[in-house]
């Protein structure tokens, strides 16, 4: 399974809610979004769908052999395309400007930068 996207993410966040450590196997998952139309899927995947810590439903798309997340859509944020930094394999990658759920941020992490919106 692949995923094209085109133009610039419009949104680059770092998420530390208890859900995303276990998806990830992280202390905290990294992600870019795009509008829907933005991202085009190719090949196999299935599908696996969670309520969040917000209350609301996210679909995620993953790979049938490795298990990797390859995209999500939200309920909060329907129009929108989310893709796993990690998938880009790409450390110029552009830095998140939003980090949420800090509450459940582990101590020993941080998310660099004056300009990033901290959420709870």
């Amino acid at each position: 399974m692949t995923a094209t996207c085109t133009g610039e993410p419009v949104r680059v966040s770092v998420c530390h809610c208890l859900e995303c450590q276990k998806r990830s196997g992280s202390a905290f998952a990294v992600q870019a979004r795009w509008p829907q139309e933005q991202v085009v899927l190719a090949g196999t995947f299935h599908e696996w769908t969670r309520v969040g810590e917000s209350g609301k439903p996210a679909t995620f798309r993953f790979c049938p052999t490795c298990g990797a997340t390859l995209t999500f859509v939200s309920a909060s944020m329907p129009e929108l395309t989310a893709v796993p930094v990690g998938a880009f394999a790409d450390p110029t990658f552009p830095p998140p400007r939003f980090s949420v759920y800090e509450s459940r941020r582990h101590p020993w992490t941080c998310v660099a930068g004056e300009d990033v919106e901290r959420w709870d």
